[in-house]
């Protein structure tokens, strides 16, 4: 039955930190994956996570199944989270997912479900897994113009000007913040802009929101979403908790749907459980139980709260510390841009070549395309990667 199947290819991303682990020279960096890690470059528990999860042992009464909307008190504690008081929470409702990955692909199954014409746009460039999530669920993927490689921000004239040629088969997928993989965010007038397009050609905002709170801040990353959802009469979110509650291998997340009314939003969620039921049935619960334990305990919320305000200070000075060092080095403001982009990536205009060479000659694995994780690096690597970044990009 299986002979005919080759090997599948390699994920651009996870193999190449395989391939800094089986790297026998002590002076590497792994700055491809995308997790936070602390100047001992460790992936942390967070204190608060410790906490919650010391209160669930001694207050957990059942491992039973939590349903196939999951936690709904995990659900309402992360719309909050999302929304704050947007006016959008009274129709907004939630399923909790196996990740935020989970949460586009229940989201995908339920747009086919919706409408089997319907066409799915992301920018260019934009999460490595997104199209083909969306692919598999048999969503049509186009693209709108997005990074501009020469200035490596937002290239919005482009952008917008493709998007107001859509109109009601087509979604359109943003990131809430902290894009993925560029680390160039839109400005709070394009929200703005998108959010008029939206309303007057009726296409379907689609909000990939992974890292609230290590842009500006949780607030912050928020407001560009939330003038959008306060405005337009229906929208998805797909949420994650990996960063900033630092749960990766918890695969905690969310689907969000706000429909125009309550009603209409409740029976697109009962079509998600419909998908969730046929595919993993039930989410785990531990992940979710430790994130509403936080969310719902205001002294627990603001340790947790300020936790996340010492990752997201880590990066900003990762990022302003290589930027110095590729001044001293280069004599240039070539790299000046780095310290502009926001959360934990930013793409650096790496060629393959470049690439290949910084792999090979240095140990730095980056993902190809050039995409950097500096939440991924030590203050005191900066240097090195400074030295190697401008022995093979420097003009």
């Amino acid at each position: 039955m299986f002979s005919h199947l080759i090997p599948a290819a390699k994920d651009p991303i996870l193999s190449q930190s395989l391939a800094c682990l089986q790297d026998a020279r002590t002076n590497k960096l792994d700055l491809g994956v995308g997790v936070y890690r602390n100047e001992q470059g460790v992936t942390p528990v967070l204190q608060s996570v410790k906490r919650a999860e010391e209160r669930l042992l001694n207050t957990q009464e059942s491992k039973g199944y939590v349903g196939l909307a999951g936690c709904e008190r995990f659900n309402n504690a992360m719309i909050e989270l999302l929304l704050g008081e947007n006016s959008s929470r009274s129709r907004a409702v939630a399923v909790q997912t196996p990740g935020a990955s989970g949460a586009l692909r229940l989201l995908a199954d339920v747009i086919v479900m919706a409408n089997p014409s319907a066409k799915i746009w992301m920018s260019d460039l934009s999460y490595a897994n997104h199209a083909p999530i969306m692919k598999t669920a048999g969503v049509e993927v186009a693209y709108y113009p997005y990074f501009d490689p020469q200035t490596k921000m937002v290239n919005e004239t482009a952008m917008l000007a493709t998007l107001s040629t859509l109109g009601k088969n087509d979604v359109v997928l943003l990131h809430g913040c902290c894009h993925n993989p560029t680390g160039a965010d839109l400005s709070y007038r394009a929200w703005q802009s998108i959010t008029e397009m939206a309303n007057a050609q009726g296409f379907l905002p689609f909000i990939d929101m992974a890292y609230q709170g290590f842009g500006d801040g949780m607030e912050e990353d928020a407001a560009g979403f939330r003038y959008l959802a306060e405005r337009v009469p229906a929208y998805l979110v797909a949420s994650s908790c990996s960063k900033n509650f630092g749960l990766y291998r918890e695969r905690t997340g969310l689907a969000v749907i706000a429909s125009d009314t309550l009603q209409q939003s409740e029976c697109i969620k009962s079509r998600i459980m419909e998908c969730a039921r046929s595919s993993y049935t039930m989410p785990p619960d531990h992940g979710a139980a430790i994130v509403r334990t936080i969310l719902e305990d205001q002294a627990l919320k603001e340790f947790w709260l300020t936790e996340v305000t010492q990752m997201r200070q880590r990066i900003q000075g990762v990022r302003s510390s290589l930027v110095d060092a590729m001044k001293i080095q280069t004599g240039t403001h070539q790299f000046d841009f780095i310290a502009q982009h926001k959360g934990m990536f930013s793409v650096i205009g790496a060629s393959a070549d470049q690439v290949t060479r910084l792999r090979e000659q240095f140990g730095v694995y980056l993902v190809d395309g050039g995409r950097i994780n500096l939440a991924g690096l030590k203050e005191s690597d900066v240097p090195f990667l400074a030295g190697a970044l401008s022995e093979v990009m420097a003009p």
